[in-house]
């Protein structure tokens, strides 16, 4: 994969001066790490993140998951813009409290498109969802 590592902690803090009021800030999700191989993203659980059953609404997950790895596919076509085309996600284990890590780490990079997949974990490790997300470059 080629992506500008030197360039990288100005564009990171430009996106998260970017991200200031947006729904990821609304969310309360954090980047802790990001880099040309991986993205990892963490959301302290809190009850407006929980749907009427009382777990982790699906959204959140989804949009936990598409905002990592579209990080990921920026990271790695710093020169062009990338918006998400097919993302594609399985739940398989609920979430009601602690905190969520998102780990997203690259499948395939083109000329066009950039294809990611992610993993979301609770804090003990136990899956509750991943996925795979295609963006379009432009």
């Amino acid at each position: 994969m080629k992506a500008d590592s030197e360039g990288l902690p100005q564009r990171l803090e430009l996106w998260n001066q970017a991200a200031v009021g947006s729904f990821v800030d609304f969310l309360g999700c954090q980047v802790e790490e990001a880099n040309e191989h991986r993205v990892v993203m963490t959301l302290d659980i809190r009850p407006h993140h929980l749907n009427l059953i009382g777990i982790v609404h699906g959204g959140v997950h989804a949009t936990l998951i598409d905002s990592a790895m579209g990080l990921l596919a920026m990271i790695a076509k710093p020169e062009a813009s990338v918006v998400t085309t097919n993302l594609n996600l399985n739940y398989v284990a609920k979430a009601e409290q602690g905190r969520i890590i998102v780990t997203a780490e690259m499948v395939h990079v083109s000329r066009k498109s950039v294809t990611t997949m992610a993993y979301a974990r609770l804090d003990q490790g136990e899956i509750c969802a991943f996925g795979t997300g295609t963006f379009r470059v432009t």
